[in-house]
């Protein structure tokens, strides 16, 4: 063979070599070769790029020195079988540059001698990342339904029974007076009812069937506000502070609400740092885009954001994986429910918004809350003028159609009614309700649950009773926070949510007939 042609052929060889390096760089999977001493001898540029590195720097080193301690610590196992002849796929996980966690699908093909024995391992690697985002997005998807129906469907009998147990220990404590036994027995389980009723609104927070009223909040503010009361709360060995790196931030969302979530993170932070420690609020104007704004399911835009951060004890991977989920606490028996964050959760995404949570063991917490911005024209929600209360109308005397199909609850509200001076009639039924409406002229006013059998709920009967006695206030009782696909009408009248006091009751009856 002439010189000529042995250069020619090398050419071609290298030009063979080099076309195959365009090739693995450009499919999109990660490839590599190591052999059977671990240490690498190809990358292609995706695999190279997702250690950090390149594909010149990591051929020739180890395994271990290329993709890190805590990497090689989910794959040894399989590296080991791999080069004992057996071909393994499976599934890891890694810390991203932005400290998101990234996942990869791997396949090691055992390389063979011409004597059988194995002198390395082919590497198939795809990134997952985004299908476990996906898979986790719906995974928590069909949690939030399945809690949805069984809180929709439970919430309105407990909240029944709960009205029966507190109406007639409220009624035992009118009775009773000053009697030792009120303090020692019916005080104690009164305040364990009210307790079962919030942790009903818990439940109905995190499926997003909470009632929720957004009006335009200037978030500075309200965060300054809360601070002063989270202050309190603390122990003197946690300090607060509060910072805003943007001024004039208006977010459309419940006041209250917020509130309550935010006292929920800080009481949080409280836990997790048990010998003190520091926590930050701080408020900002955030921006998303691509694949920050997809890892917590939002368009695209611009975002108000309230950031709570603790240097507390942190989570690991597994428990910040779960955080979200209804009833998963890692405190002590009797000390969490577990469903401060769910709660917190489902709250910010009805309003709109979505949760963003950074935690690193030793290191803190962060989590941030990020709401939708309000238009830049629209004004903060007027704190009312303190002025005289108007004088409460009489009740005393007023013919009231209680509409209820639960004989316990009628019983107790009736009575409650009674108490007030009013005349009851009873109806366990919407239809049986509109009979006595159309026929009894003195009703002076109607009190009906929502939730009743035979056709005739009550936002029907209350429809029935503005066509054919518009006079007539309406206030509807509810169990349990229906999504009434209801017009504007239906929706300005007064629902009052079981289980409620006989102060509440009488507030809301003064409102109606104010």
């Amino acid at each position: 063979m002439s010189r000529d042609q042995h250069t020619s052929g090398e050419e071609r060889l290298s030009h063979s070599e080099l076309r195959l390096r365009q090739i693995t760089d450009t499919i999109p999977a990660h490839v590599g070769y190591f052999d059977h001493d671990w240490v690498f001898r190809y990358g292609n540029k995706r695999y190279a790029q997702w250690f950090g590195t390149t594909s010149e720097a990591m051929k020739d080193r180890p395994i271990l020195e290329v993709i890190g301690p805590h990497v090689f610590a989910q794959v040894e196992d399989k590296v080991r079988r791999a080069l004992a002849g057996e071909q393994v796929s499976y599934e890891y996980s890694m810390p991203g540059p932005g400290g998101e966690i990234l996942f990869t699908r791997s396949t090691l093909v055992p390389d063979f001698g011409p004597d059988g024995e194995v002198i390395g391992c082919y590497v198939h690697a795809v990134d997952v990342t985004e299908q476990r985002r996906t898979q986790t997005a719906l995974a928590q998807a069909q949690k939030m339904e399945a809690i949805g129906q069984l809180t929709g469907g439970l919430a309105h009998d407990f909240n029944n029974m709960l009205t029966v147990v507190m109406g007639n220990l409220q009624g035992l404590v009118e009775a009773l007076g000053d009697h030792p036994a009120v303090a020692e027995y019916v005080e104690p389980a009164l305040a364990a009812a009210e307790g079962g009723a919030g942790l009903v609104r818990r439940l109905l927070a995190f499926s997003r069937q909470q009632p929720i009223a957004p009006v335009v909040v200037e978030v500075n503010e309200l965060v300054l506000d809360m601070a002063r009361m989270i202050r309190r709360s603390l122990p003197s060995t946690i300090a607060i502070s509060v910072a805003s790196r943007d001024l004039d931030l208006r977010a459309l969302v419940d006041p209250n609400q917020l509130e309550s979530a935010l006292l929920n993170l800080a009481l949080n932070a409280r836990d997790a740092m048990p010998n003190g420690g520091e926590l930050r609020i701080e408020c900002s104007l955030e921006c998303l885009e691509g694949r920050a704004a997809d890892d917590i399911e939002l368009p695209p835009g611009c975002y108000v954001q309230i950031a709570v951060a603790d240097n507390g004890t942190g989570m690991d991977g597994a428990t910040l994986a779960r955080v979200f989920e209804p009833f998963f606490t890692t405190k002590t028996f009797g000390r969490g429910s577990g469903l401060g964050l769910p709660m917190v959760y489902g709250f910010i995404k009805q309003s709109g918004g979505g949760v963003r949570i950074r935690s690193r063991q030793a290191v803190g917490t962060t989590v941030s809350l990020l709401l939708p911005q309000a238009p830049r024209a629209a004004a903060p929600a007027a704190v009312p003028a303190t002025s005289a209360a108007p004088p409460a109308v009489s009740l005393e005397g007023r013919l009231v159609l209680l509409v209820e199909d639960d004989d316990k609850v009628r019983d107790v509200v009736r009575k409650q009614l009674s108490i007030l001076g009013c005349a009851v009639l009873e109806a366990e039924s919407g239809h049986e309700a509109a009979d006595m409406i159309e026929n009894i002229p003195a009703i002076g006013l109607v009190l009906s649950d929502i939730v009743m059998p035979g056709g005739m709920d009550g936002r029907a009967l209350a429809r029935f009773v503005r066509r054919f006695r518009p006079e007539v206030p309406v206030v509807l009782m509810s169990g349990y926070a229906e999504r009434a696909e209801a017009g504007r009408e239906d929706a300005e009248v007064p629902v009052l949510d079981k289980p409620f006091t006989q102060a509440r009751l009488v507030e809301v009856l003064h409102a109606v007939l104010a």
